[in-house]
């Protein structure tokens, strides 16, 4: 393994005035932006907005689109079993109060935005499944077919409530019951209206990209619905300009929410199938530049990595998602806007982080991981983040949760035992990186990042940098973390303040520390093996978890360099070498 120190490595090829500067600012949203979310909520319940969603009653749908994909057999066995169930939570279908009291926001979106209809659909033909979707479907209307509510009637969910209901709708209108059917058509009529008023005002991201796809989807399928469709399509094109970044990624920075976008409008397409028609050729554009990031941010077992609250999606669903898109392409390797860049050479994959966060209005539950890594050497993943903030089991306690989202869940530095971002007791992100600095380099022997980020600086005027070299042959990974005194922000200590950086390992990985402190032993299966070692901090190996992509939770243990550093900041370099 060669020694050669980072700053030896050639220049980065990129000039000095294009280095990538990405802004985030303060990421929580203010007082009044609350208070006037909330109140915009309220108004759905005011007599005239209820008027506005006056209008003819449809009397039938024009045709029924196919659903391009298949659902969770899991799930679906329970339905038959009469249970709904999602990540540990269930509900009866019996005697079901679509209120669904106590429920976690993660179980509630999966009742109303009915995406057990796909899951229903397949593990059971339309004789035996009929039964129970109109059950459920008559609990909801009963409920929530005039009551204009939140979380109900928020306008993702009415649009992914569409996009399942003109998929599935043999399961939810083969009833010989004329008020039944009436009442189902007539809460989608209505659902339609209340998007056309309420779409534009979904977060930017994959839940506005869900609301017009049901606009769409409405005007489509409802007889007399081009003006509608038309609509629905210009407000599709403002949406994805403002959720897709240059290079094709969502604003919410979640591979999972990249995965939900990309679903939703191939959806959306087969309805447009459905009628012989064409999908609009920006909106068609728009998954091909979802599919590439995508891909950028899966591992060698064609997973996704954990960023951002979401878990490692298996590779099969990735795969039938890209299958289902028509879309062949490579993954992308620098996505500078939407923050992810992909080292990867001979087998070996390293996935970083060199963004801020997303902005509170983005995301719920984002994280504060900026310069983490994620790496996978083939289909064996190494070092992880924890993950799964925001698809963890419901079973799993709640500080467990949050604590899923700090930066010591991931794979990066923390300095004073605190956040690179604030993570704030309402859950919101607060304070933290506002600038992230990086230049990349690719040459015959190296691929070569090195970022930096301010989100130490206004408490401890100390900048992270963070720089990462993978070898050509894939059997090395340099990296070092320096902690650079800062020229503004922060209180001149006088003191040293303890950092650990942390290297959280995969569920499947053995470790065994080497007596002098200062390297380990890394077995994957297979018998690959890898030695870690560090200078400049003492090295641990402790325990951790890591959230698979069922949500649930799996003991692992993570590598810990930890150490002090004075005033003037520090460096830590480490190496990771692949012996066989």
């Amino acid at each position: 393994m060669s020694d050669m120190p980072l700053d030896d490595l050639p220049a980065d090829g990129i000039d000095e005035g294009k280095r990538l500067i990405r802004v985030g600012g303060d990421t929580a949203l203010s007082l009044t932006e609350r208070l006037v979310e909330r109140f915009y909520r309220l108004t759905w319940r005011t007599p005239l907005h209820g008027l506005r969603l006056r209008g003819k009653h449809p009397l039938r749908l024009i045709t029924v689109a196919d659903d391009p994909f298949a659902g969770d057999a899991s799930r679906g066995r329970a339905l038959l079993d009469g249970t709904i169930a999602l990540r540990g939570e269930r509900r009866a279908i019996e005697g079901l109060d679509a209120r669904l009291p106590g429920a976690s926001r993660a179980f509630a979106d999966h009742v109303h935005g009915f995406a057990w209809l796909r899951d229903l659909s397949t593990v059971a033909p339309r004789t035996q499944a009929a039964p129970i979707a109109e059950a459920i479907m008559r609990a909801w209307l009963a409920v929530h077919a005039d009551d204009i509510s939140d979380p109900a009637w928020r306008p993702d969910l009415w649009g992914r409530r569409i996009l399942a209901w003109v998929a599935h709708a043999p399961l939810i209108l083969s009833s010989s019951d004329l008020v039944y059917r009436s009442s189902v058509l007539h809460a989608l009529a209505r659902g339609a209206r209340h998007l056309e008023r309420t779409a534009d005002k979904a977060p930017a991201g994959a839940p506005r990209i869900a609301a017009w796809a049901g606009v769409i989807a409405a005007g489509l399928m409802i007889p007399g619905g081009d003006p509608r469709r038309m609509f629905g399509e210009d407000g599709m094109v403002r949406a994805l300009a403002k959720s897709l970044s240059d290079d094709g990624g969502t604003v919410g920075r979640s591979p999972t929410g990249q995965l939900d976008a990309l679903m939703t409008l191939v959806a959306l397409r087969a309805v447009y199938a459905a009628r012989r028609m064409e999908m609009p050729a920006e909106i068609e554009l728009a998954i091909g530049r979802l599919v590439p990031a995508l891909l950028g941010v899966a591992h060698g077992d064609r997973g996704l990595s954990s960023w951002q609250g979401g878990g490692p999606i298996a590779g099969d669903v990735i795969d039938a998602a890209i299958a289902a898109s028509g879309v062949r392409t490579r993954p992308l390797r620098q996505a500078r806007a939407w923050g992810y860049q992909r080292l990867a050479n001979a087998g070996t994959l390293l996935i970083v982080d060199a963004a801020p966060p997303p902005i509170g209005q983005m995301i719920d539950g984002g994280c504060a991981s900026t310069l983490a890594f994620e790496m996978s050497d083939g289909p064996n993943r190494l070092i992880v983040n924890c993950g799964g903030a925001r698809a963890a089991n419901a079973q799993l306690p709640p500080a467990l949760t949050q604590g899923l989202r700090t930066t010591a869940a991931h794979s990066t530095l923390t300095l004073g035992d605190a956040n690179s971002t604030a993570i704030q007791a309402d859950g919101m992100l607060g304070r933290g990186v506002g600038e992230v600095e990086l230049a990349r380099q690719e040459t015959d022997t190296v691929s070569r990042i090195e970022a930096s980020h301010d989100g130490y600086v206004r408490r401890y005027a100390l900048t992270h940098r963070r720089q990462i070299a993978l070898g050509a042959d894939g059997r090395d990974v340099r990296g070092e973390d320096s902690l650079l005194p800062a020229g503004r922000g922060g209180k001149r200590r006088s003191g040293p303040l303890g950092f650990a950086i942390r290297f959280h390992l995969a569920p499947s990985v053995e470790v065994s520390p080497t007596a002098d402190g200062q390297a380990a032993l890394l077995r994957l299966p297979g018998n690959i093996l890898w030695q870690f070692r560090c200078k400049g901090g003492a090295l641990t190996v402790e325990e951790s978890v890591w959230i698979d992509g069922d949500g649930r939770p799996h003991p692992t243990e993570q590598l810990v360099v930890s150490g002090e550093t004075p005033p003037g900041g520090t460096s830590v370099s480490w190496w990771l070498h692949r012996s066989r």
